[in-house]
């Protein structure tokens, strides 16, 4: 059975996981990620939608978020402080439901189909029809990560959305329907103003460090 999330995430931090569950799976021998390298694959251009330019801080700041939720793990033992994802533990994800989500993350809704030849670098699925079980697995109830769409005029399928949280911070990427958020996330505005309050604290650090360079010149 699929576990519910904690909350409902913001797009940056869509990414973030997406990102992390990605080269977990397609390129282990370069897995957990330094930040730069999350930023990195945050803004590819290639296997993304949307396009997305995130710069360090915001990456940092999500990264801090995502772990008081346990869903990414920090790894401060090598020489460069390192992330991995921790959402397939947090959810019960076996490989399957895992590659599956992983695409949903980082390119939006698809067909089944679309799942099947777009993971086929995370995981083997033998058919679309066993694509399509992975997603029905995840949208089984009573907390579905993904949801299978309506089809909109001209499409031949339909495709399937995941419900994790926002995946288009401009709004322009077709969006899962979902229904209205339970009182207990009630406290989304205070959360918001707490986060910019921490981005604002880091642009006062940013702003202290740039001067203490700027004298030493």
């Amino acid at each position: 059975m699929i576990q519910r999330l904690p909350r409902q995430l913001d797009a940056v931090e869509v990414r973030i996981l997406g990102c992390l569950l990605e080269k977990q799976q397609a390129t282990p021998e370069y897995y957990p990620l330094t930040l730069n390298a999350l930023v990195a694959a945050c803004n590819q251009r290639n296997n993304r939608y949307p396009v997305m330019r995130l710069a360090e801080g915001e990456v940092s700041l999500a990264l801090r978020w995502l772990g008081q939720d346990r869903l990414v793990l920090r790894d401060d033992k090598g020489r460069a402080t390192r992330w991995s994802q921790n959402i397939d533990r947090v959810l019960g994800l076996d490989a399957g439901c895992k590659a599956a989500l992983t695409v949903l993350l980082l390119r939006g809704p698809q067909t089944a189909g679309e799942v099947r030849s777009r993971t086929g670098r995370l995981h083997d699925f033998d058919s679309a029809a066993a694509a399509e079980a992975a997603l029905a697995e995840l949208a089984a109830p009573p907390d579905p990560v993904v949801v299978l769409l309506e089809r909109n005029p001209g499409q031949k399928e339909a495709r399937w959305g995941h419900r994790v949280g926002i995946s288009d911070p401009e709004g322009d990427a077709p969006a899962p329907a979902l229904p209205p958020p339970p009182p207990a996330r009630e406290f989304d505005a205070e959360q918001m103003m707490l986060r910019i309050e921490r981005l604002e604290q880091e642009v006062e650090k940013l702003k202290a460090a740039l001067s203490r360079i700027a004298s030493s010149i």
